[in-house]
Order: C-alpha cells, then sequence, then structure tokens
C-alpha cells in the first residue's frame, strides 16, 4: 500500500503539473481539495482521467470521486478494492 500512496503522489504531480512539489510535500491524510492541496473541478476531471488510464477504474458518479478524491489515503484504498490494472 506504500508503493501505491508513493506512486499516486508521483501521479498526481505530474497529471497536474504540480511542479513546485515533491512527493514528500504531500501527506497522506492531506485534504487535496479546498485547504489541502487547494485543488479544483478541473483538477477533478485529470484525477479521474489518470485512474482511468493507471488502474482501469472508471468513474461515473461526480459524489463519488468527492469522496475517492479526499486525501491520497481514500484513494490508495479505493484503487485496491477497484483496479483492473
Amino acid at each position: 500500500m506504500d508503493a501505491l500512496k508513493q506512486e499516486l503522489k508521483e501521479n498526481l504531480i505530474e497529471q497536474l503539473n504540480l511542479e513546485d512539489m515533491s512527493p514528500e510535500d504531500i501527506a497522506n491524510d492531506d485534504m487535496l481539495f479546498g485547504d489541502g492541496l487547494g485543488l479544483d473541478s478541473i483538477d477533478a476531471l485529470e484525477l479521474i482521467v489518470m485512474l482511468d488510464k493507471n488502474y482501469g477504474i472508471k468513474l461515473t458518479d461526480p459524489k463519488e470521486g468527492r469522496a475517492i478524491f479526499e486525501s491520497i489515503n481514500t484513494m490508495a484504498a479505493y484503487i485496491s478494492e477497484h483496479r483492473s490494472k
């Protein structure tokens, strides 16, 4: 699970062009949206594409995405349960 969390942080930085950040800057329980990393709805769409491309997970319900993208921990748990790649 730790390897998956590290991979998620690296993918997040690359996918969202967070060039001034490193994986060490992102805590596993940091909020990704709002007061945490400050991601927005465009970033959420990028994350949905990343889940599909990297892990074979297709999200269709935006409300489901809100819960999944809460933190690195919640994303890793969801991917562990639902990945097809």
